[in-house]
């Protein structure tokens, strides 16, 4: 498992499950550090990384526009 993305709050943290689970990806929550400030760290499996990051960059594209 690689780090993937560190969510800053709850809502944040959603979004991004959402879009991986919308894509197919699986993942792993690591408590934040220090635990109760940051929501939690993403991790996604190496071989994975490319289409996550490609997720993440399409949903910040449209909300742009």
């Amino acid at each position: 498992m690689v780090r993937f993305y560190d969510a800053k709050d709850k809502a944040e943290l959603e979004k991004v499950e959402k879009l991986l689970k919308a894509g197919g990806i699986e993942y792993f929550l690591v408590p934040g550090n220090p635990p109760g400030i940051a929501a939690a760290q993403i991790d996604v499996a190496e071989e994975d990384l490319p289409k996550a990051e490609e997720l993440l960059r399409q949903a910040a594209m449209g909300r742009s526009r």
